[in-house]
């Protein structure tokens, strides 16, 4: 039986927004489960933006008032798209580019990696999961960690990662390079950011 906070979430948006919640075991979980439920009750408007916006605050492991803030502050410039923005912002946390790497198997550990002193950025430690990484910004493990356990499956880890490509990485040195923005894909996503923007403009 899969039970646990996270697969009740998980069940409730309706998306596996969690690494433990992406495997096929799941899937044929939830199909079984959706199978045995039957018709279940469309959400209003409301209901629907309040889902797509906890979609992307659980993706990201962020706190509502972080969400909130990432959010407004991309609300508040006029100049820019306010749903590339609000990507742009998630994305480039420091520990999301540390996951994306696949320098971690899930952001919950890369925020550890951060948090610990384990990575550096541009030579130095960052030590704040939340930091806005820009383009030239370079990101490697500190030297004296690479003998520690959190980086034991290393190798294999980074075997099955898809980096994204505004990011360079060098796989044999291990060290990173931003060399672009993110880019908002709908289809690549489990959220919509549309609608994240409307549950906050109301």
């Amino acid at each position: 039986m899969i039970t646990g906070p996270k697969y009740k979430i998980a069940r409730r948006l309706g998306a596996p927004i969690f690494e433990k919640t992406q495997t096929q075991k799941y899937v044929l979980h939830t199909e079984r489960r959706g199978k045995k439920r039957g018709f279940s009750k469309p959400k209003s408007e409301y209901g629907i933006q309040m889902n797509e916006k906890q979609k992307a605050r659980f993706t990201y492991g962020l706190s509502e008032r972080q969400f909130s803030n990432y959010v407004k502050a991309a609300l508040e410039k006029k100049s820019t798209h306010a749903v590339s923005a609000i990507f742009h912002s998630l994305e480039s946390r420091l520990d999301n580019v540390v996951y994306r790497l696949g320098l971690s198997k899930t952001r919950l550990g890369s925020r550890q990696m951060v948090s610990h002193g384990h990575i550096l950025v541009n030579g130095r430690r960052g030590t704040a999961p939340s930091r806005q990484l820009v383009v030239g910004d370079t990101v490697e493990i500190r030297a004296g960690s690479l003998g520690r356990g959190i980086f034991a499956n290393l190798e294999e880890n980074l075997k099955n990662t898809t980096v994204p490509s505004w990011i360079s990485f060098d796989m044999a040195k291990k060290t990173a390079k931003i060399v672009g923005a993110p880019l908002w894909v709908p289809s690549d996503n489990m959220f919509d950011l549309n609608a994240v923007v409307e549950f906050y403009s109301r």
